[in-house]
């Protein structure tokens, strides 16, 4: 498998995957690339469930291996909240600057300010079972906005062990330590296993 088609929109998403994929030489294809797709509903209870479906949908219509990730924001403090709901908080329109100062607000008067991001990624492919891929980071929502690096939450989520939210680190740092990153690694080792099988 030298390509496998991404079922984002996402630009930035899509990057990720592409920076993390270059190394193992693999092309990485956005949705949007494949033609016009209809929006596919994330009925879902959980993250890994919504990556499942989107993955299985696409593969079925271009019969070929997707890989897709359902990610999203969980505040203990909130009930989880805004969890599978993080792209669609306030709206698929809304501004993530919007969505950052309603959560901070929210959590003004909160002394417990622990959250996590939480990552699936399924892999997809003809005549296989679907695989998930799992990968969380445990932050504190920070009192304000803080970075201009990373897109979504990442300015308000605070990373301790680093003492910046993950709108201040670089591409590379994150990577190493995010959500995405650590469920692309479990994807990538068991993807080199799976071509060594092969």
């Amino acid at each position: 498998m030298k390509s496998i088609v991404i079922a984002s929109g996402n630009e930035h998403k899509i990057e990720e995957f592409r920076a993390m994929f270059k190394p193992l030489g693999i092309e990485v294809i956005g949705m949007k690339e494949c033609g016009e797709m209809e929006e596919v509903q994330e009925t879902g209870a959980t993250f890994a469930e919504n990556a499942v479906i989107k993955a299985e949908y696409l593969m079925k219509k271009l019969n070929q291996p997707v890989i897709s990730d359902d990610s999203g924001l969980e505040i203990d403090a909130l009930n989880r909240e805004p969890g599978v709901y993080s792209a669609r908080y306030l709206g698929h329109d809304t501004s993530y600057e919007l969505k950052n100062r309603t959560l901070v607000e929210r959590m003004k008067d909160k002394t417990d300010r622990t959250c996590r991001f939480v990552c699936a990624i399924a892999l997809a492919r003809p005549g296989h079972p679907t695989r998930v891929f799992e990968g969380i980071v445990e932050g504190i929502v920070a009192r304000q906005p803080e970075g201009g690096h990373g897109f979504g939450y990442d300015p308000i989520f605070y990373y301790p062990p680093l003492g910046r939210t993950l709108a201040q680190i670089s591409e590379q740092e994150k990577n190493a330590i995010s959500h995405r990153g650590k469920a692309m690694r479990k994807l990538m080792e068991f993807w080199q296993h799976e071509e060594v099988a092969d």
